[in-house]
């Protein structure tokens, strides 16, 4: 017997795209993003039929829920991260087609629902850590997806107006963190540049390319060998990135976008490493992330055998 078709769950399960780009953009990780969305459509059908009903917005609500479990998760995580053995970095994105291509498609990969905008670049996210979680619910919700005031304080508990503060105080930090508005195509040859300067080994080129005051941060995460502390300055960061080069034979690089910038893979035996990506004001690089621990890698494992981790652990510090 055929099961009849409902447009009712249809629209449901249709709202999980959006639920996936708010809850990553929120949490600053894909993998605890599918889990608060998860537990939305948990809570959910764990409504009786009667329940559901009564809910005249199915959408508003999923945002709703999705956006209070969220709000609660950024307490929490706020606390694993002082925890966090290193530095912690967000977790990067690969382009859709670039996961498509190593996965079977499967509509269940969040990776695939994620859009790639300037919300999502390294630079902005980095900048959404320093924000406390009412003030990046807040933003987010009504700056990058235009839900209105009166629907963000639902969702956070507080009055629209307090909402609209907490949203301008979030904006003020983003406006003075000056994110790069240097065109994608620009940085591509920048990054490019950079790649084939360190695959020569050419110190000068490296600092060229470099900010004077230029930052380069590591996130091994305690489960692969990473720098604990940043290195500062376009000297340091370069003979330091050529000492790992040359400590790392066998290793290869190559262009892709992270998080809608471009950006480097770092392959050892075929299997990603390190992803980086690269904060670009002007002709110069101010800040590197090299993203290596490999819980956050998974959604760059581009070809199947040896697990990122084993591959990633036998190369040097970064």
């Amino acid at each position: 017997m055929t099961t009849p078709f409902d447009p009712g769950l249809s629209a449901i399960t249709g709202e999980r795209r959006r639920l996936i780009n708010v809850a990553y953009r929120l949490l600053g990780s894909l993998a605890d993003a599918e889990d608060a969305v998860q537990e939305t459509y948990a809570r959910w059908y764990a409504l009786s039929p009667r329940q559901r009903e009564d809910i005249e917005v199915p959408s508003a609500w999923l945002t709703r829920v999705a956006g209070r479990i969220c709000l609660d998760l950024l307490g929490s995580a706020r606390a694993r991260r002082e925890r966090y053995t290193g530095q912690w970095i967000p977790e990067p994105l690969p382009e859709p087609a670039e996961w498509n291509s190593a996965r079977p498609a499967d509509p269940a990969d969040p990776a695939d629902r994620v859009t790639l905008d300037e919300s999502v670049g390294m630079a902005f996210l980095v900048v959404l850590e320093a924000m406390t979680p009412a003030e990046r619910v807040a933003f987010i919700l009504h700056d990058v997806f235009r839900y209105p005031f009166a629907e963000v304080a639902e969702i956070v508990g507080r009055t629209p107006e307090s909402c609209r503060k907490l949203a301008s105080s979030a904006r003020r930090r983003v406006h003075a963190a000056q994110l790069s508005a240097t065109p994608n195509a620009r940085k591509a040859g920048i990054v490019r540049e950079f790649k084939q300067a360190w695959e020569a080994r050419d110190i000068g080129a490296l600092i060229a390319l470099l900010d004077p005051h230029a930052t380069s941060i590591a996130d091994g995460g305690g489960l692969v060998s990473a720098l604990p502390q940043p290195i500062e300055g376009s000297e340091r960061i370069a003979h330091a990135w050529i000492g790992i080069l040359g400590g790392a034979p066998g290793l290869t690089l190559a262009e892709h976008t992270v998080n809608g910038q471009p950006g480097l893979v770092a392959r050892q035996d075929g299997v990603t490493a390190t992803v980086f990506a690269f904060d670009i004001a002007g002709d110069r690089i101010k800040r590197i992330w090299a993203v290596r621990n490999p819980d956050k890698l998974r959604p760059w494992t581009f070809t199947a055998g040896e697990p990122a981790g084993r591959a990633a652990s036998r190369s040097r510090l970064w």
